[in-house]
């Protein structure tokens, strides 16, 4: 009997050796035994259209205390062609008109179920192009999964030089020659201000910001901000600046209404 059941013992062992060595498509999966059901595999569902009726938005003005520290005028004599495509190339690390500050990345950091989960309504890419040896615009913002295209209107060679601190976005570094073709890279995790450098001209700087959700906006030169399309519900708000750091707010917001809560950045 104890050689018996040894010999069976050996011959389940090698069925179950030969069944795991077979591709998983070919192993059953679950319990419908010899009726061969094979249950439907579970996926995860995409979240439910949102209802305009019980959307509501987010506005308001970027301030700057004091006073802002002065521009400087950038010296493109490095390249004759950027010396000679006219205009004036100053910084763009404190843009402040009449009190009110631009380049400033709003989006929603924290908020009900429905806003983190949404999906993008399109899948354009941000442009992020070279004019007149400078990106232009200076901050832009994708949601995560979205794609920057990058450009170069300029009649002479740029780089593209991306550096990313998420793991998950890879760096990007790559050339363009005088109106070349565009580029198209995606970025896949929420990160703020990633610099952007252009190897051929020292000057040229720009971020970009990865929004956990598609909602964010990045401040003009009047300073406003709009984020509309955001389910009912209480938020927390999240206002990142190149230079003064970041600083957030509770915001509550009503179906078919607007929340309005201006911010103020000061120097440190």
């Amino acid at each position: 009997m104890r050689l018996k059941a040894a010999a069976a013992g050996v011959l389940l062992g090698g069925v179950m050796a030969m069944s795991g060595c077979k591709p998983d498509k070919a192993v059953p999966q679950g319990t419908g035994g010899d009726h061969g059901v094979t249950p439907t595999v579970a996926s995860k569902a995409a979240p439910s259209p949102l209802d305009p009726a019980t959307l509501g938005e987010v506005s308001g003005v970027v301030k700057f205390a004091g006073k802002a520290p002065e521009r400087v005028k950038i010296d493109m004599s490095m390249d004759p062609v950027c010396s000679m495509l006219g205009g004036e190339n100053q910084t763009e690390q404190y843009v402040v008109t009449d009190g009110k500050l631009a380049n400033v990345y709003v989006y929603v950091k924290d908020g009900p179920a429905a806003a983190m989960e949404a999906m993008p309504t399109s899948n354009a890419p941000v442009v992020l192009d070279q004019v007149g040896c400078k990106y232009v615009p200076h901050v832009v913002a994708v949601a995560k999964g979205g794609t920057v295209e990058f450009r170069n209107s300029d009649s002479t060679m740029h780089n593209i030089h991306t550096m990313p601190t998420t793991i998950g976005n890879e760096p990007v570094d790559i050339s363009q020659g005088p109106k070349g073709a565009p580029q198209t890279k995606q970025f896949l995790k929420p990160e703020e201000m990633i610099a952007v450098r252009c190897n051929n001209h020292p000057w040229m700087n720009a971020f970009i910001n990865v929004a956990p959700t598609p909602f964010f906006a990045v401040t003009g030169t009047d300073g406003r901000f709009v984020i509309k399309g955001l389910p009912a519900g209480t938020y927390t708000i999240g206002l990142v600046h190149e230079k003064l750091g970041e600083q957030t707010a509770t915001v509550t917001v009503a179906p078919q209404n607007t929340a309005t809560e201006d911010f103020t950045f000061a120097m440190k």
